[in-house]
């Protein structure tokens, strides 16, 4: 009992999957509908071209049979003509001219048998071509209709994807990468600090060595310092005179003044 049952749900699992592959592809289903639609149309168009050749083979055995019709017709006239000339015996005349009427009927029946089949012909002919029509115009609409779809699809296929890539983002993902970034570069951040504090670190070692060796500068330096000194100190003198001598002179103003 087990085992019917799990065939049975193996069955209708098969069926669903099937029916569910179908009503996902409907461009595909839509193109076969086309394709079904063409093999119409081009069926029509040879049932078409057979009724019209069999038209016009009627229409013209009907033109025949009239024309024979015509000639037995003109033939008892003439066999008359001949018996009233006295060509001819009356009594064999009427024979040959009756023979003649009745081939002339004959040729017209036939004829007339063939005029209504040549009215079905032109019927069904008539019933094909509004059928090739509808046909015609049915494709071209699917053709146009199976266009846009694709076009609706393309763009339903996109969307579909670009909005599964942002739901897949939530604000909880985007957050977290966000202070992954954060993170990785307050690091880089602290790297570059500490390797800019071993830099001022060897400079203050470089300060030390110097000053326990007496020198801080080397003796070029050390020799521009003093000249730069020496210079400040004559700039200060003469400064300094010449304060004075501007003090002498506005006094020797002041007492001229007085």
């Amino acid at each position: 009992m087990a085992g019917l049952l799990e065939r049975l749900f193996k069955v209708i699992q098969a069926t669903l999957h099937a029916v569910i592959s179908k009503f996902e592809d409907p461009i595909k289903l839509a193109e076969q509908g086309i394709r079904d639609l063409k093999e119409d149309f081009d069926n029509s168009l040879k049932g078409l071209a057979e009724v019209k050749a069999i038209a016009i083979s009627t229409k013209r055995e009907l033109e025949e049979k009239k024309q024979i019709a015509q000639d037995y017709e003109n033939k008892a006239l003439a066999i008359l003509k001949n018996a009233q000339a006295g060509t001819l015996d009356q009594a064999e005349a009427d024979r040959l001219a009756s023979a003649a009427l009745e081939k002339k009927q004959e040729a017209l029946q036939e004829a007339a048998q063939l005029k209504g089949s040549l009215e079905k012909y032109n019927m069904m002919i008539k019933q094909f071509e509004n059928k090739i029509a509808k046909l015609k115009e049915q494709i071209k609409n699917w053709e146009n209709q199976i266009k846009t779809l694709k076009a609706r699809h393309t763009v339903a296929v996109s969307s579909k994807k670009i909005n599964q890539q942002l739901v897949s983002m939530s604000s909880d993902s985007t957050s977290a990468l966000l202070e992954d970034m954060k993170a990785k570069i307050n690091e880089e951040e602290a790297l570059a600090e500490a390797y800019g504090s071993m830099e001022s670190i060897e400079t203050d070692i470089d300060k030390e060595i110097n000053a326990a060796i007496g020198t801080s500068a080397s003796a070029d330096i050390q020799a521009s310092l003093a000249e730069l000194k020496t210079k400040m100190l004559t700039d200060n003198a003469a400064q300094g005179q010449a304060s004075v001598q501007d003090n002498l002179a506005q006094q020797k103003n002041e007492l001229e003044n007085e």
